[in-house]
């Protein structure tokens, strides 16, 4: 008898006699939807009581520049308030309601993007529209509006480098005198000595002159190369390939693993992510602080 029930639930089913009993057909799924890319939302400087905000730290939040460069801007006569041109360094300005414009391209706040990104060899970090290698920037077509990156690293070099529209943060992040760690595996030449890793840990002098010397762990040292983790807080171009070829042991490859708090944890090449609210924070109140952190790693600068 039961037999004769699967022959009969057999015969009714859709492809016909002979085919398996199967369970309900679920109805087949369209193309999965791609989700829209959302920029961070960090809130804008606050302004005072008033609801106005320093000139210079108004184009900083707007993306112009930072707020060191709008300075310069502002003295030399290219920014305009409602139509007058105005020099005087503490200007206040209204957001909302004033017509602030820099060499006559008019300003508006921006919402701030925070992007960090895992540079490959061969890459530049450059906006120039006129540039034949491939950009930075050329990896984020889905990021809209006017980014760029904070600070460089050479053609030759790799890793991690954040890209931003926040000449405010930027700043933090690149200057010196915020003492931003930043943290580099470097492979070198031959094997380094300690009488070497003295000089290079004391300051070495280059053209521009001494450095502020630099934290440095050996990771493995062999007859022919050694393998390091380098970290200084300077921002000069070249600055650890420089230090070690002057020690005689030229890099063969280098790649910056971490900015302050940082890292490239689960990043591949080539790729990037925006930054948490927090970790845009934590870089604030690092540098406002003159404070640098970096766990258990030892931290460095711009190269």
């Amino acid at each position: 008898m039961a037999r004769e029930r699967q022959d009969a639930r057999r015969s009714k089913s859709p492809a016909g006699r002979g085919a398996p009993v199967r369970g309900p057909v679920r109805p087949r799924r369209g193309p999965k939807k791609k989700r829209a890319i959302k920029v961070t939302p960090i809130d804008s400087p606050s302004p005072d009581a008033d609801g106005k905000l320093r000139l210079n730290r108004y184009l900083a939040s707007s993306g112009v520049c930072s707020r060191r460069a709008a300075d310069t801007y502002i003295a030399g006569g290219r920014v305009t308030v409602n139509g007058d041109i105005v020099t005087q360094l503490g200007t206040r300005v209204d957001p909302a309601t004033d017509d602030v414009r820099v060499d006559g391209s008019r300003v508006q706040v921006e919402r701030k993007v925070y992007i960090l990104f895992n540079k490959p060899k061969d890459v530049v970090c450059t906006n120039a529209t006129n540039e034949q290698r491939r950009r930075v920037i050329d990896y984020l077509p889905q990021v809209r509006g006017r980014v760029f990156t904070v600070g460089r690293l050479d053609t030759e070099s790799q890793g991690l480098i954040l890209v931003t529209n926040d000449g405010d943060f930027a700043l933090h992040v690149a200057h010196p005198r915020y003492g931003l760690a930043k943290t580099y595996a470097v492979l070198v030449s031959g094997r380094v000595e300690d009488e070497a890793l003295g000089k290079a840990r004391g300051g070495v002098w280059l053209a521009e002159g001494r450095t502020g010397g630099a934290k440095i762990v050996v990771e493995k040292r062999g007859r022919d190369r050694s393998y390091l983790k380098v970290s200084i807080k300077e921002g000069r171009n070249r600055e650890i390939r420089r230090i070690f070829a002057q020690l005689g042991h030229p890099v063969i490859s280098l790649k910056r693993v971490r900015i302050g708090p940082l890292s490239l944890h689960g990043l591949g090449e080539g790729r990037w992510r925006f930054l948490h609210r927090d970790e845009v924070a934590s870089v604030m109140a690092i540098t406002t602080a003159g404070n640098s952190v970096g766990g258990n790693e030892p931290e460095g600068g711009d190269e």
